[in-house]
């Protein structure tokens, strides 16, 4: 059997064990505890530097997942191919090639949102690290002609956002980040505003879709990285101080002398901020929806995280009564930008398990004769193979994947490529495919082409997260032809198959040799 989980040390925390050859398997401690150590490990880390090492390090610089080895995974179906026919297109063998695999569709109540790839880049917010690469997700997911989600605590967050009567009236920062993605939106995709508790104090979508002409936002229950409201770190007292006054919950209090002077003398260098969580009940879900709807919203979405299988009905009914537009199921284990670490290990239900959940509670809306809105699955979703699996194991109510630590890791790549270009300072690894952009990225020429002499203002991570959206997108099409799919809305629940038992109790997915069985004893009996 796998570990389940790693205990006492990671390079989430910074933390290892004394002895890494001898660890107790349920405590995760060093075999041999001995005095005199200067503390590595996760508890002697934790016996000077306390709460600090719940949280993922360095903060600001990294995205975080878990470790956690769960029972299963997308790696336990297995793609079933076929050799007969094709839907979508003529089962011509000249005809039938996956370059003519399209990967568009289009969502919503009123299928009035198209995109190239059946993509969500998921609610990216108030973290250093979605803010310092914003340029290239913001460009890259406009190229690429897919949803790009402004994530929680954006305005709040902002230290030049102005408030009128406790209501954002200006945010410099939201302004950047929707900038940033119709500078280079070409009629496909759009860019959706997310809000927690605290943005809707603060009116932060009324202020979107008013003033800023957001057609698309979405409220947040949580998601799959942890059980509570967001949190980031501060590292002034006059910002701590601000956001305090905003309405945050900011430890420990930035307005104590005590506290201010142990930050001073530096037994402290972080603040940490926190958001409030959600308390959902269907009577007010249902009357926001309707608000954002008389404020101008075209279209709401809603996101929710692992919680236990009576939320997620809620999030399947509640979202099937307001006639919602997207609802997207993040699975235990989602990636974030800070999150407690053991928490993000040990809470939630992980991705196959909520995912199939979701599935059977859509289906039984569907027979009972109810709307079902448009579903997104999210979770660690990073390759072609995973995306495939996803919208077959949902289908036909899965419309889309949610990916957000993947396209960040590209655009973070294409900026340090960009960076290393402009400084002549290009690593050898990167060097052998050339020295410019035009030469190291692969889908440059292709860009230079459509954009001109506007490719030249384009961020080095916008090319990173479209190049590798070109990646996924023919390897989609291959394994959709395969399949012989043509079109995202042909993919079925029988285009995979369980490998283990388990998960085919688990998702409902037969398991392999169980596949296809009436048709078999069709062939083998037919004169």
């Amino acid at each position: 059997m796998p570990t389940m989980t790693k205990l006492n040390r990671s390079a989430a925390t910074l933390t290892k064990n004394r002895t890494e050859g001898s660890i107790s398997p349920f405590s995760g401690m060093c075999v041999t505890c001995v005095d005199g150590c200067i503390g590595m490990c996760e508890i002697g880390k934790s016996a000077y530097r306390g709460h600090e090492v719940l949280y993922p390090q360095p903060f600001g610089i990294i995205t975080a997942a878990c470790e956690k080895d769960y029972p299963v995974d997308l790696s336990h179906f297995s793609i079933m191919g076929t050799a007969k026919g094709a839907h979508g297109v003529p089962a011509d063998s000249d005809k039938a090639t996956f370059e003519k695999v399209t990967t568009e569709t289009k969502i919503g109540r009123n299928k009035d949102l198209k995109l190239k790839l059946p993509f969500v880049i998921s609610g990216m917010g108030s973290t250093n690290i979605a803010k310092q690469n914003w340029a290239g997700l913001g460009g890259g997911a406009a190229i690429s002609g897919v949803i790009l989600t402004v994530g929680e605590n954006v305005c709040g967050m902002d230290d030049e956002t102005e408030l009128k009567a406790g209501k954002v009236v200006r945010s410099p920062d939201m302004e950047f980040r929707i900038k940033s993605f119709r500078d280079w939106q070409d009629g496909y995709g759009d860019v959706v505003i997310q809000a927690n508790v605290e943005d809707g104090r603060l009116g932060v979508q009324e202020y979107a879709i008013q003033k800023l002409g957001i057609e698309t936002v979405e409220l947040k229950w949580g998601q799959g990285a942890k059980d509570i409201g967001g949190e980031v770190k501060l590292k002034t007292v006059k910002k701590a101080q601000a956001l305090k006054k905003k309405g945050y919950i900011v430890l420990p209090d930035p307005e104590n002398p005590a506290v201010i002077e142990a930050f001073e003398k530096g037994s402290f260098k972080e603040f940490e901020r926190h958001s409030r969580m959600g308390m959902v009940d269907e009577g007010d879900f249902l009357k926001r929806v309707e608000e954002l709807r008389q404020a101008g919203a075209r279209r709401v979405f809603l996101k929710t995280g692992a919680y236990r299988p009576a939320d997620l009905a809620r999030a399947v009914k509640y979202a099937s009564k307001a006639k919602l537009d997207l609802l997207t199921v993040d699975g235990a284990g989602g990636g974030t930008g800070m999150s407690p670490w053991r928490m993000m290990n040990e809470w939630g239900i992980p991705a196959v398990e909520i995912w199939s959940l979701t599935w059977l509670y859509a289906d039984q809306l569907a027979r009972q004769g109810e709307y079902v809105p448009d579903i997104a699955f999210a979770g660690g979703i990073t390759f072609e193979d995973q995306i495939f699996k996803s919208l077959a194991l949902g289908a036909p109510y899965v419309k889309l994947v949610g990916m957000a630590r993947s396209p960040m890791a590209a655009a973070m790549v294409g900026k340090t490529i960009g960076g290393r270009i402009a400084d002549n300072q290009i690593p050898v690894y990167v060097e052998r495919f050339g020295n410019s952009r035009e030469e190291i990225f692969v889908t440059a020429p292709e860009l230079k082409r459509r954009f001109g002499d506007r490719f030249k203002d384009l961020p080095a991570g916008a090319i990173g997260v479209y190049t590798y959206f070109e990646r996924l997108s023919q390897g989609l099409r291959q394994l959709m032809a395969g399949a012989r799919k043509f079109n995202p809305s042909l993919i079925g629940r029988d285009d995979i198959a369980s490998l283990t038992k388990q998960v085919a109790d688990i998702s409902g997915i037969p398991f392999i040799t169980d596949v296809d069985k009436d048709e078999v004893q069709k062939i083998l009996k037919a004169k």
